[in-house]
């Protein structure tokens, strides 16, 4: 059952990303483009996101299990630190450049789409790397004053 709750979601969620256009890089590329000609659509979008998700979390936050069962897990820390400032800020150079975020990069790529076959190979080159780098510095041994 959870698995098909997961592929109809995830059907939904891709079907959304190309209704509003946010799997055609063009219009997302207009939408970041402030100084130039501006397309603002993708704002409504924006702003349906953070209302189901703001709603989302507020009922998650009073649970302790998924609506499947499972164990449901939220982050534990609430605060703004020097990794995901650095993190937001890759995000967005990346997403203003090939105007793809991940979900949509991966539905563009089941569209067939040659420019997110790239970006697709480059994000998983990116948690590659992320995840070796984190590896190696779990290994090293903490500074001693």
């Amino acid at each position: 059952m959870a698995t098909f709750t997961a592929l109809l979601a995830g059907l939904v969620f891709g079907l959304g990303l190309i209704v509003s256009g946010m799997s055609n890089p063009a219009k997302v590329i207009g939408f970041l483009d402030i100084t130039g000609r501006w397309d603002p659509s993708l704002a409504l979008v924006m702003a349906g996101a953070i209302g189901v998700g703001a709603f989302a979390f507020a009922v998650a936050h009073r649970r302790a299990e998924t609506m499947l069962g499972g164990p449901l897990t939220l982050p534990g820390t609430r605060h703004i630190d020097r990794r995901l400032v650095l993190g937001s800020t890759v995000f967005g150079i990346g997403w203003g450049i090939a105007g793809f975020c991940p979900g949509p990069g991966l539905v563009a790529l089941g569209m067939g789409s040659g420019k997110a076959a790239l970006f697709v190979v480059a994000m998983v080159a990116g948690m590659v790397w992320f995840e070796l780098v984190e590896r190696r510095s779990a290994r090293r041994p903490a500074a001693t004053a």
